[in-house]
């Protein structure tokens, strides 16, 4: 049996996909633009909040409640590959990819839910 320092160790050195995902409404083709440094997590985490009612988006919530999680899917549109040789700040790739993703596919309004703060 392995000990807490030794399962701490392997969790370090586990690598997640990281990355930017969306939420999609199958109904509408509505969308959701978000990034993690952990893409599986993620998803089980933005879930609970939308069956819970309690996610930050109340527009994307109040379409999860009316039309029923079985009209959403995840999908990742991109993944960060880490390397381990160089000194990466993964949270602040992650952030400018997602920002990039938004520039690019415009989800506000009738397309999606993300806030435009132009």
């Amino acid at each position: 049996m392995k000990t807490k320092k030794e399962l701490k160790e392997e969790y370090k050195q586990m690598k997640f996909k990281m990355g930017v995902f969306q939420i999609k409404n199958k109904i509408n083709g509505k969308v959701f633009i978000g990034s993690s440094l952990d893409l599986k997590a993620i998803w089980f985490a933005q879930k609970l909040q939308l069956d819970m009612g309690m996610h930050q988006n109340s527009e994307l919530q109040k379409d999860w409640k009316e039309y029923g999680a079985e009209n959403f899917c995840y999908e990742i549109l991109e993944e960060i590959m880490e390397v381990d040789d160089k000194i990466i700040d993964y949270n602040k790739e992650v952030k400018t990819l997602e920002k990039m993703m938004i520039e690019d596919l415009q989800p506000f309004n009738e397309k999606g839910y993300n806030k435009n703060y132009k």
